[in-house]
């Protein structure tokens, strides 16, 4: 496969050759794939660890355009959110969607077909229904309380 969004700042199949922490800020970003599953709340099982997607979306989660109203500020904006680096995905990693580019590629798989940085264009995983787009509820308008009736069975 080659990368169809090559530019100077992205070099060529960098995700399989280049250690995540020797990625440019670019390289880094565009491992996301846009799906907006990391926006979703989750929900971990205390006994076994098991993380439950729940439809629920951060509230600056945009769900039209999956992505975060003010990703610049997220941090400060959502104490819940987690900033994802190459410093913390180790212990991060076990949370964020199989789908995900970040995971993927720390995990030493492929990314997947529909990636943008494999298929060459940025709304793949809109268009392949793989994101969730559409498809959310924003957080203020549920009860945490019941968080638990929110949960998705699909495999995410």
């Amino acid at each position: 496969m080659t990368n169809r969004n090559a530019t100077p700042s992205l070099r060529p199949q960098f995700w399989e050759t280049v250690d995540l922490t020797n990625m440019t800020k670019s390289e880094w970003e565009s491992l996301c794939d846009g799906c907006g599953k990391c926006c979703l709340l989750k929900l971990e099982d205390e006994d076994t660890e098991e993380i439950k997607f729940t439809n629920v979306a951060c509230r600056l989660f945009d769900d039209t355009t999956c992505k975060c109203q003010n990703y610049a500020l997220r941090k400060q904006m959502v104490a819940g959110c987690v900033v994802l680096t190459p410093e913390n995905i180790e212990r991060i990693a076990y949370w964020m969607p199989k789908t995900c580019g970040y995971r993927r590629v720390f995990e030493g798989q492929p990314l997947m077909d529909w990636h943008p940085l494999i298929s060459g264009n940025p709304d793949s995983a809109n268009i392949t229904n793989n994101s969730f787009q559409n498809r959310t509820i924003p957080e203020y308008e549920v009860n945490e309380e019941d968080l638990e009736n929110y949960i998705i069975q699909d495999e995410i």
